[in-house]
């Protein structure tokens, strides 16, 4: 009967799961990166607004009442995005330590009397965290794979990756974590949290989730992707600030890795973001310690007080302190490479055979990590605990069924512990804990840290890239205070002074290993003094951080630039290739034919150029009196696509409307030209039109760009990568070298509030060449830009 009943919920079950989709509106390939039915991976992101004539009219009927509106609902988006975050934040930390707490404390209570059961426990627990983790990303969030950093980083840099920032993934993600985390494996949940807050700023910037019925349409504000990165940039801040309460430090991180525009207004509002979220983990650390959290304690959100450490450090120590930069430039560059090629080996032959290969090579990884992290320990000698030290509140050994410094596992006599399970047999906040603990030399042996730093490095190695929830913070913490330890303890013995700590080694380690493996300075240097309390050693960070990147720039790039680049995620980077300096835009553009369209386009012409190619924009012509033709503007496909399914601009003649563009009524407003978020948008085969409509006509004019950016075909790559980067833009017009010149703008002519008689005393002489001078500024009417003249001879084709 019992047996009946758990078939008939498992089949139940199995029926829910499988209603769900695979994926949302398209497929994912191995490693996460999803493809949309047309076979694009990737789309660029519209940053420029584009100013056409529903724009100019919705933006003419706004006045200041809601621009103010507009400023109030970013600052209370980013206050609910720092409180969102920092809710998920504490819900994975106490989910993450009562699993460990519940594992731990069963495993250690069984072992007292068979440590062959207590180990079947041990690996059955985490075997049943990673099935849950890998079960829920490949089936119901393929994207929540990973880190999560590089997409979140190809997003902000202009690259738009099909189903990163899904409800779904963010659930996936939180789950996810926990999972993983809490099965064990080498890897951490900061980097997944980064991604988890980038999700909730997504959802509050497009205003909640159309498909899972969670939108708001007071929530729905912003209709631009600028604004929505914006928001994004709060929530990848608000997920470092979480992981580490490090608030500053997160307001760094997203300045420094992440972003690739930056203003002083997003500064503020990523900084008051950080600030909530730290109010919000502080507040809720403060309720768990009335022991409403269960196992949840002082771990979990990953802050190491070390303050009570080594206060002073001598001349001689930075020698050493180099060294400790030097090894954790190789490894950290060792760790990228070897990263590279087992993620590449695993997309290219292993996870093509399907998400069961990928469940059970998490599995495997699960249980050799069960093996090694419990195995281990059991052949190590125990040893005797150190003389009680009235001023330590640290306890050898520990009573049975608890875990922190001094773990007693597989001792026979009393007063004994073993080193390599304090490590390796704990949480990795507290192992972190141990190695970066002060006022105890000697805890561990040198046998024992080079055991745990060769198997702890190749175990994170493998782990990396599997498909689970995985962040690597945490585990290259945990590598490099191994060896930096391991460097404290030569030192000690080489010195003999009693000022000298090996936590401290510790922490100096950690922070070169970070640095040679993610090359990040500035952020990470705030985010290690941030947890360790110890503004003491600044110096010394900063110190093994710029040695260590240095060292680790000599043999490849950091960790998130190699595996963008391994997942097919175009970067920016912020500088442009040696290389451009040779070149030109024309020689960039190559020779391809333009695809362009004309103002009075017809509807079968249309849809047979959106069938025919994948081209994202198209630059609308027209005929001048003289029979010159002209370049109008910019007309991007999802607009077109746009006008197509709603039909009500079709027009019988081939004429425009209205002898002057833009006099006609717009029936049309700039809403409907949005992009959603959270799915792949209009597609040419979803719309469906009749022999009629095909016979149809357009007038392109009130729709496109009429201001695209344009460049000269002789000018220097280099300054269109500038101009491409720093503006984020999705496509240049380049044309021939204009005949003549209308005017040139100087600083003085930006000055537009001074106007009112307060420029006379600047000392700025404007260089215009004009035919005339003009009291009054000549309007876009009265305009006629020649630097668009001939497009049609020598100019990129504009794809995306």
């Amino acid at each position: 009967m019992l047996s009946n009943h758990l078939q008939n919920g498992m089949e139940t079950a199995r029926l829910v799961w499988s209603r769900l989709p695979n994926t949302e509106d398209g497929e994912f390939d191995a490693i996460g990166i999803s493809k949309k039915s047309d076979g694009s991976s990737v789309e660029s992101l519209d940053y420029e607004v584009i100013e056409n004539y529903a724009y100019r009219e919705e933006q003419a009927q706004r006045g200041k009442l809601f621009v103010i509106y507009q400023v109030a609902v970013k600052w209370f988006f980013a206050l609910l995005i720092g409180i969102g975050t920092g809710l998920a934040a504490v819900f994975i930390n106490i989910s993450v330590e009562n699993f460990a707490g519940w594992k731990f404390s069963l495993t250690f209570a069984i072992i007292q009397k068979s440590y062959l059961a207590g180990f079947l426990l041990y690996v059955l627990f985490n075997l049943l965290l990673v099935l849950s983790s890998v079960y829920i990303v490949t089936q119901f969030a393929p994207a929540a794979a990973g880190s999560g950093i590089p997409e979140i980083k190809g997003y902000l840099n202009g690259v738009d990756i099909h189903g990163i920032l899904f409800f779904r993934t963010l659930i996936g993600k939180i789950f996810g974590s926990i999972g993983s985390v809490g099965g064990g494996l080498a890897l951490g949940k900061e980097g997944p949290l980064v991604h988890t807050g980038a999700c909730i700023a997504s959802l509050f910037g497009q205003g909640g989730s159309t498909k899972y019925h969670l939108s708001s349409r007071w929530l729905q504000v912003f209709k631009n992707d600028r604004d929505r990165r914006d928001l994004v940039t709060c929530g990848c801040a608000a997920g470092v600030a979480a992981a580490f309460r490090a608030p500053v430090g997160g307001v760094l991180f997203a300045l420094e890795e992440v972003t690739s525009w930056w203003r002083s207004q997003l500064m503020w509002r990523v900084f008051f973001t950080s600030a909530i979220v730290a109010v919000v983990v502080r507040t809720a650390m403060g309720w768990c310690k009335s022991g409403n959290c269960g196992h949840f304690g002082s771990g979990g959100f990953i802050i190491w007080d070390i303050s009570g450490g080594q206060e002073d450090y001598s001349f001689q120590e930075l020698l050493p302190m180099a060294i400790i930069g030097v090894i954790g430039g190789l490894l950290g560059a060792l760790f990228n490479q070897l990263t590279l090629y087992i993620t590449s080996w695993r997309r290219n032959y292993l996870h093509k055979k399907g998400n069961r290969v990928k469940i059970i090579e998490a599995c495997l990884i699960s249980i050799l990590t069960s093996i090694i992290s419990f195995g281990l320990p059991l052949l190590r000698k125990c040893t005797p605990c150190p003389e009680a030290d009235p001023s330590s509140s640290i306890e050898c050994p520990r009573s049975p069924g608890m875990y922190g410094n001094y773990v007693k596992f597989y001792c026979s006599k009393d007063p004994e512990y073993n080193d390599l399970a304090t490590i390796f047999f704990n949480t990795q906040d507290d192992a972190i804990r141990n190695l970066f603990s002060a006022k105890t030399v000697h805890e561990f042996s040198a046998q024992s840290l080079l055991t745990f730093l060769v198997m702890f490095y190749t175990l994170a190695v493998v782990t990396f890239g599997s498909a689970v929830p995985a962040g690597q913070f945490i585990p290259g913490i945990m590598i490099g205070s191994t060896y930096g330890r391991l460097v404290g303890m030569f030192v000690v013995n080489f010195y003999q002074k009693l000022n000298i700590e090996e936590g401290t080694y510790a922490l100096l380690g950690a922070a070169s290993f970070l640095g040679g493996s993610m090359r990040m300075t500035v952020s990470l240097c705030v985010i290690m003094v941030e947890i360790t309390n110890n503004l003491k050693l600044l110096p010394l960070i900063m110190l093994v951080l710029l040695i260590s990147k240095a060292v680790g720039d000599a043999f490849n790039e950091g960790l998130y630039e190699e595996q963008a680049r391994l997942r097919g995620i175009p970067l920016l980077e912020s500088r442009p290739k040696y290389e451009m300096r040779k070149m030109t835009a024309k020689e960039a553009s190559g020779n391809q034919k333009v695809v362009s369209l004309p103002r009075i386009a017809k509807v079968a012409d249309i849809v047979s150029i959106l069938r025919s190619n994948k081209h994202n924009g198209f630059p609308v012509i027209d005929h001048a009196r003289g029979g010159e033709t002209l370049v109008i503007g910019l007309m991007l496909r999802s607009h077109l696509l746009v006008l197509l399914q709603s039909k009500i601009d079709f027009q019988h003649s081939p004429l425009p409307s209205e002898p002057r563009v833009g006099a006609r009524q717009i029936m049309h407003n700039f809403t409907e030209f949005v992009k959603p978020v959270s799915s792949r948008g209009l597609s040419i085969e979803d719309i469906h039109l009749g022999s009629d409509d095909l016979e149809m006509y357009i007038d392109l004019a009130p729709f496109l760009n009429p201001s695209p950016y344009v460049v000269p075909e002789d000018m220097s790559l280099t300054k269109v990568y500038n101009l491409f980067r720093q503006l984020g833009l999705r496509h240049i017009f380049v044309v021939p070298r204009a005949s003549r010149v209308i005017g040139l703008i100087t600083r003085k002519d930006l000055m537009i509030e001074e106007e009112n008689g307060e420029l006379d005393n600047v000392e700025l002489q404007s260089t215009s060449v004009r035919a005339r001078r003009r009291d009054k500024r000549m309007t876009s009417a009265e305009v006629e830009d020649p630097l668009l003249n001939g497009l049609l001879q020598n100019h990129s084709s504009s794809r995306s």
